[in-house]
């Protein structure tokens, strides 16, 4: 039992999102809320105080499988009523007439047991409370909150003056309207506030996710800006020399050898140029990377701290410890569902080792990405090792380790 319960878990629970988890736990409180009341406020109270008769039994069992309906009617709306909440799917029109009809039957089969006197004022009232809660927990979502107060006002009125005729004890019929009212109360705070905490809570996941999406496109941007003013100049020298070239080579001058060998040369300087934005990019400095992953994720809500420094490591060193650091970064962001996330750099002997440590993660694709798999052919290039994986229930960990003194790599 413990191995399926494990596997469950590590099935269904830890490759959720933290949003994913709550809307989870918060769905399962709501089909067992639903069990619960039926069963302390109606089926255990009308056992117990049911008068032993044969019309009594009859109405008392089909309450109590009516009851049994509506509990399982609701579990079965619960997931589609929430989804329409969150505006992922729309509603069907008559989605809840079967939950409506079974309350009408529920109270219904109430007012004949109190009418045949069949339990005690206590007994019904309690189960009154029990039929409205099924029912209350979808309608409560699917309503404005004023709607559902005053149309359920409306059915307070009405169930006092239907219960009065049974017993016109005035005390009676004011606790008719307080269970009724409780059991109105109760149903849409659990429902509304549950649901509107999950909505705050994929709000936040979709700016989380946005963030991360932001920071590629800004790096992108960054990168392409660079290399327009690096290329744009230049390769307009080179066609309007090259136009010049074809001008002169159709009079037949000597100079339009002259300016293609310009064109070669200036060719051969933006080639140069391109190696070295690109060198730039694929070799920044370690500790620019440091400060802007801890930027990136603390943006995007994850506690994230720097320990170590990166002042006197050589380019290269700086140049392959750098990606490290950008890939770990993407994989916290685009992977699991991280709280936090801690960055050490330390000096163990001739080598320098980077670990990026962080909760809530789950192995990225599979812990077989092509980035780690690429970060550890950069870093064989060079001497260095690189580990990725688990190191605990929910804790991922990637180490890098690099010798302090690197040959400089072109990519």
């Amino acid at each position: 039992m413990l191995g399926l319960i494990r596997g469950w878990q590590r099935r269904h629970w830890r490759e959720r999102s933290k949003a994913e988890r709550v809307e989870l736990q918060t769905l399962l409180t709501w089909y067992a809320s639903t069990w619960v009341f039926s069963l302390s406020w109606l089926a255990l109270p009308l056992v117990g105080g049911l008068e032993r008769r044969p019309a009594s039994a009859v109405v008392a069992g089909l309450l109590l499988l009516v009851s049994a309906l509506q509990c399982v009617e609701a579990n079965r709306l619960t997931r589609t009523v929430l989804d329409h909440y969150l505006g992922r799917a729309e509603l069907p029109v008559r989605a809840l007439r079967p939950a409506a009809v079974l309350l009408g039957l529920a109270l219904a089969l109430t007012l004949a047991l109190a009418a045949l006197g069949g339990a005690d004022a206590v007994t019904i009232r309690l189960v009154i409370g029990a039929a409205l809660m099924p029912f209350g927990l979808l309608y409560g979502l699917v309503v404005p909150m004023l709607v559902f107060l005053r149309r359920s006002a409306v059915l307070a009125v009405v169930l006092m003056a239907a219960f009065a005729w049974t017993d016109p004890d005035p005390a009676g019929i004011v606790m008719v309207g307080v269970l009724t009212g409780f059991g109105v109360v109760f149903s849409l705070f659990t429902s509304r506030c549950g649901a509107w905490t999950l909505s705050v809570l994929w709000e936040a996941e979709r700016a989380r996710e946005a963030e991360a999406r932001l920071a590629v496109a800004e790096e992108r941007l960054r990168f392409g800006r660079d290399l327009h003013d690096v290329m744009g100049r230049n390769l307009a020298v080179i066609a309007l020399k090259s136009e010049l070239a074809v001008q002169l080579a159709r009079r037949g001058r000597v100079e339009a050898v002259e300016q293609m060998i310009e064109v070669q040369r200036i060719a051969q300087e933006s080639q140069r140029e391109v190696r070295d934005v690109v060198r730039g990019y694929r070799e920044a400095d370690l500790g620019v990377e440091l400060a802007g992953a801890q930027g990136v994720l603390s943006a995007a809500g994850i506690r994230c701290e720097v320990s170590g420094e990166a002042g006197g490591l050589e380019v290269g060193v700086q140049s392959v410890l750098g990606w490290v650091v950008r890939e770990a970064t993407t994989n916290v962001l685009r992977h699991g569902d991280a709280v936090r996330c801690d960055i050490a750099l330390q000096a163990d002997g001739g080598c320098v080792v980077l670990t990026v440590e962080n909760d809530g993660a789950s192995d990225p694709a599979g812990g077989g990405g092509s980035g780690l798999a690429g970060l550890r052919e950069r870093l064989s290039a060079v001497g260095g090792t690189l580990e990725a994986g688990r190191v605990g229930a929910d804790v991922f960990r990637v180490k890098a380790e690099v010798p302090l003194s690197v040959k400089e790599v072109t990519a």
